[in-house]
């Protein structure tokens, strides 16, 4: 049984080297995509502060859109199309996206009106799309480049561990 512990750390390196070795753990053994983003999605959910959605968005190839996958936090945005909003520009251009106000990001898609700041971060396997990271806060600028680095870890290492669908 995997057991989550408070992580004590004095800065965010610390910290997303924490989360990396727990998703390591919490993933071991397990190749199901279900299981695994459910699991770092509520992990993540429990460590983060200042957020208030965490989740995944899936790429469907043949409808050309992100899907919605596990999360926690509000009912979300079902579709996201490429390119369109945050999470459709991290997938378009396979870069993480760091968006202290989201009310300045233009097109940006207002699936909860209370977040005001996102990161998302693409996940990519073998040159295949597999989907993004996302999380929001309510607290303008809660996010920064740090945190992009610290979850392309996280990212790493689910990828590196599940198997994943083509879809």
């Amino acid at each position: 049984m995997f057991t989550v512990t408070d992580l004590q750390y004095k800065t965010k390196e610390q910290f997303y080297n924490m989360v990396v070795e727990q998703v390591s753990h919490l993933i071991a053994g397990e190749p199901n995509e279900m299981a695994n983003l459910s699991n770092v999605a509520a992990l993540l959910n429990v460590h983060m502060k200042d957020i208030n959605w965490v989740g995944f968005y899936l790429w469907y190839s043949e409808e050309q859109s992100l899907i919605l996958g596990p999360f926690q936090g509000k009912p979300a945005c079902i579709r996201i199309p490429l390119g369109k909003g945050v999470c459709g520009t991290a997938a378009e251009t396979r870069t993480s996206q760091v968006v202290p106000d989201v009310l300045a990001f233009p097109g940006h898609i207002a699936c909860d009106p209370d977040s005001r700041a996102e990161v998302v971060v693409p996940m990519v396997k073998d040159g295949a799309l597999i989907g993004v990271l996302d999380i929001d806060s309510p607290i303008p600028g809660r996010f920064d480049e740090e945190d992009a680095v610290g979850l392309q870890k996280v990212v790493d290492v689910l990828l590196a561990g599940t198997r994943f669908l083509t879809r």
